[in-house]
């Protein structure tokens, strides 16, 4: 067995623990596949628990024809007694089933979950440019859940399908006539059910994309809730999601009224098998084909029937979600990552050299960046820690339309998406243009490359927790390791602040935080990490002058021996640069001290200028 969460590997050479994408119904298979211990004793535990319902009606024939009608009181306690046992092991196999099952979803919905996490991690920063934020959580919360049902489902469908084919044999051993009735009714019935399924799969899957656009647009609701308050915009934030809450719900409602018909005719047509099977047993009794203990037996079976085929239905319609949410996810567990993987081997603390702007990092320096255009800057960042250019994700169209426009507004988002992936495959595949001692980014392993050269910038975000886990998320520092980091981003008020220090409670993104605050906790978790190469994109933007005087004093204390480089255009941070490099026209025009630099360049004079004006 399994234990919670599940160890799923999601990106081994393994056949068993590698996600079968090729298409949602090999997906499904495959998370039942990779839990087939757990499957196997679900299905046998679920024979037990229907044992009774299989069984009983005939110990109950065999109690009243051998027992009660033929005055037989032995008999009658015999057979009475067989059907106490049956009854109470059929209600142990009920428990273990139960226990199982919900063994089984959790296995479902933390394997699904840790795949999408680890899926994530993998991609990094390429993840936003392929798929909507709302569609990923999509996935973790609403379609890991689908898995899981679809498992349960499975597990009592195999079970209802070998108690169906028990019953039938006990009824062919009495009536062929009327297990025969049976075998061949059951599975029209099941599939006069078929055409409803299409027109569900279809409400289903438009639901399930207006459902992860909701959630997106919540998500950046929330996220820029301060912003739009700024500027006047809750209004018009919050009419557009009133209006795609409404479309979500239209869709709901269209999809509970496919379902309801779906289950409406499972229980109609089970139930005409029912008036069948009584109505064909009665007329053999009458005939002396049948004793009344054998007609009992018929009816009962005939009822427990409407159970298997129940289950029967209900397969087919959470096995049709179940194909919508493996699609989504599918769609996730696809994307590639664009970057080359190399294998030369990295030095622990490189010399760094931006062959596009002539930029040189030395080790153990600290160097200042300095760049009139902040794009500039902001792309020099991401090349040293080789990211792609910044581009908008291809979102979903609108899934409102119908027939041949949806498909045609869909293959369009297939195609931006493909031409996207194409465009950073050729540049995360071909040399990069930054070399670390000589060796290009492109030609070094990826996992060694951002363990040694960390970028914070100001996009980094802060997760809801305390603020011990916001400065050390993998808790493998001292507290005072974890206290001198605190320090040297000068965010000791923030500790100051929370009520219960370090275990005080941070907000999802730092909404608790003044904006210099979560700035602060945010550079104080990469000094912690204290990585050999950090590249700090302007840490000191959202700070007080007096704040911003502490961090640029205590910074380069803290680093000392390590390389460091800040882009900024602080004239305080630059006072204490080792070195600084004025870069213009994304190429490095000058290069020297703070002091030098003015007196001598004037494009650097009226940068830092203009940087001493926003400080006054």
């Amino acid at each position: 067995m399994h234990d919670f969460p599940p160890a799923v590997d999601a990106y081994t050479s393994t056949e068993t623990s590698r996600p079968d994408t090729r298409s949602p119904a090999a997906f499904l298979w495959w998370t039942l596949r990779v839990q087939a211990d757990v499957v196997a004793v679900n299905v046998l535990f679920g024979l037990v628990w229907m044992l009774p319902g299989t069984v009983s009606p005939f110990l109950v024939g065999k109690v009243v024809d051998t027992g009660i009608l033929a005055g037989d009181l032995q008999a009658t306690l015999a057979w009475a007694g067989l059907l106490t046992v049956v009854v109470l092991f059929g209600a142990a196999g009920g428990i273990a089933q139960h226990t199982l099952a919900v063994r089984g979803w959790l296995i479902a919905l933390y394997g699904t979950q840790k795949l999408v996490v680890r899926k994530t991690g993998q991609l990094g920063h390429v993840l936003s440019r392929r798929l909507p934020t709302g569609e990923v959580l999509s996935i973790s919360s609403s379609d890991s859940d689908t898995f899981g049902a679809v498992f349960e489902v499975f597990c009592r469908a195999i079970a209802a399908l070998f108690a169906f084919f028990l019953v039938c044999g006990l009824m062919f051993t009495t009536s062929p006539t009327l297990g025969l009735v049976v075998l061949v009714a059951a599975p029209l019935l099941v599939g006069a059910t078929s055409p409803v399924l299409r027109p569900l799969n279809a409400a289903q899957t438009a639901e399930r994309t207006q459902n992860g656009e909701l959630t997106s647009m919540a998500t950046d609701i929330v996220s820029g809730l301060r912003i739009l308050r700024g500027i006047g915009g809750e209004a018009t934030f919050g009419a557009n999601y009133a209006g795609q809450s409404q479309r979500v719900r239209r869709l709901g409602v269209t999809t509970a009224t496919w379902q309801a018909l779906a289950e409406t005719l499972g229980v109609l047509l089970a139930g005409l098998l029912l008036v069948v099977l009584v109505w064909l047993g009665s007329h053999q009794m009458m005939a002396g084909e049948l004793t009344v203990g054998e007609l009992i037996s018929f009816v009962g079976y005939a009822v427990f029937m409407v159970w298997p085929l129940h289950t029967f239905f209900e397969f087919a319609q959470k096995w049709v979600r179940g194909l919508v949410s493996a699609r989504k996810t599918i769609t996730l567990l696809n994307v590639e990552v664009p970057m080359a993987e190399g294998t030369q081997q990295l030095a622990e603390s490189p010399r760094l050299h931006d062959l596009e702007s002539g930029l040189v990092v030395e080790p153990g320096r600290y160097l200042a960046v300095v760049s009139a255009d902040p794009e500039e800057s902001a792309a020099l960042a991401d090349r040293l820690g080789r990211y792609l250019p910044g581009a908008a994700p291809v979102v979903d169209d609108d899934e409102d339309l119908k027939g041949r426009a949806a498909r045609r507004a869909r293959a369009e988002r297939d195609a931006r998406r493909a031409a996207a992936a194409a465009i950073d495959a050729e540049a995360g595949h071909g040399p990069w243009g930054v070399e670390a001692d000589g060796v290009d980014y492109s030609r070094l392993p990826l996992v060694e490359l951002r363990r040694r050269v960390v970028v914070s910038d100001t996009a980094s975000q802060l997760f809801a927790g305390t603020l011990q886990t916001a400065v050390d998320p993998l808790g493998n520092h001292t507290r005072q390791q974890a206290e001198a980091a605190l320090r040297a981003a000068a965010a000791e008020d923030v500790y100051d602040g929370l009520p219960g220090g370090w275990q005080g409670r941070i907000d999802e993104l730092g909404r608790g935080l003044s904006g210099g605050q979560r700035q602060r906790v945010v550079l104080a978790r990469a000094l912690l990490l204290d990585p050999p190469v950090l590249i700090l994109v302007e840490p000191t933007s959202a700070v007080d002058a007096h704040t911003e005087a502490r961090i640029a004093e205590r910074l380069p204390v803290h680093r000392r021996g390590r390389t460091t480089v800040v882009v900024t255009g602080s004239p305080l941070v630059l006072h204490h640069a080792d070195d600084v490099a004025l870069v213009a026209g994304g190429r490095v025009v000058a290069r020297g001290s703070h002091r030098s630099l003015l007196e001598s360049e004037p494009r650097y004079r009226q940068v830092v200028a203009r940087g001493m004006e926003e400080d006054e």
